[in-house]
């Protein structure tokens, strides 16, 4: 016999497994509106099919690239360039907010340096990358860890400095040193920010990578966009937008995925 707290706890799951299938459901319906309003807006010339395309025309184009293997060529260079730049935008500015917090003096010198940096249009810092780093696969990752690296350090540092300070306080009554402070009270209570900083990180990161293919890339879904408008294959240019934004939403979809498995293991701690 289940009791009155399992049976609520049944209905409850029940209920929250409806609502994110209503949820699911919902998304895939307005996306279908999107491209069904696309292809009949283009159809019947209240868009202007020569810049927009349609659907139809975009998936043949797709589906033949796909076929000859150039789509697949272009689309893994550039998402492996965004994934090193991502992962090194991250993990660095992680750690430099790491040791802002551990050398208070330093995050005191630096600090108008940063809000400088993150104020400036890192677009603009882009032909001084290439100078720097060569018109190679290294500017172009440059680039996209430029982007995520410095709001990372500033929303991770601050997150630092918002711990409770009773969780500090409790550390350091049984003695604890620095850096076990920081390994069992600052950094675990900043895991959610980290992973917020993850999500965002994930559009700065494309943006950033997507950019220096623009300005030095011979191959990538940003050379696509580029060789498309210059050459007035649109279609070749909305394909290539359509490709981005799955691979960055499947690049957020995994994000959350790490962010629940972090969550588990918290409160499993």
């Amino acid at each position: 016999m289940k009791t009155k707290t399992q049976t609520l706890h049944s209905r409850y799951l029940q209920t929250k497994r409806k609502n994110k299938r209503r949820v699911i459901s919902c998304q895939f319906i307005l996306l279908g509106i999107f491209f069904l309003s696309w292809e009949i807006f283009s159809r019947m010339q209240w868009l202007d099919p020569l810049i927009f395309s349609m659907p139809s025309k975009v998936w043949n184009l797709m589906t033949a690239k796909i076929a000859d293997g150039t789509l697949l060529t272009h689309a893994s260079i550039t998402l492996s360039e965004t994934i090193i730049g991502f992962i090194l935008g991250t993990a660095g500015g992680t750690l430099i907010a790491g040791i802002l917090w551990w050398s208070p003096f330093l995050s005191k010198v630096l600090d108008p340096y940063l809000v400088v940096l993150n104020s400036m249009p890192k677009v603009a810092l882009g032909p001084i990358i290439i100078v720097a780093f060569g018109p190679g696969m290294t500017s172009i990752i440059a680039m996209g860890v430029l982007l995520s690296i410095v709001i990372t350090t500033l929303v991770v540092y601050n997150a630092f400095l918002q711990v409770d300070e009773n969780y500090k306080k409790v550390l350091l009554t049984f003695g604890a040193n620095k850096k076990q402070l920081f390994h069992y009270a600052v950094l675990p209570a900043c895991f959610p920010t980290i992973i917020s900083t993850l999500k965002v990180n994930v559009g700065l990161a494309w943006v950033g990578v997507i950019v220096g293919e623009f300005l030095i890339a011979k191959q990538g879904l940003g050379y696509l966009i580029i060789y498309g408008f210059q050459v007035f294959q649109f279609q070749q240019v909305m394909m290539s937008l359509i490709v981005i934004a799955i691979l960055a939403a499947v690049m957020y979809k995994a994000i959350e995925s790490l962010e629940k498995i972090l969550i588990k293991r918290v409160s499993k701690s």
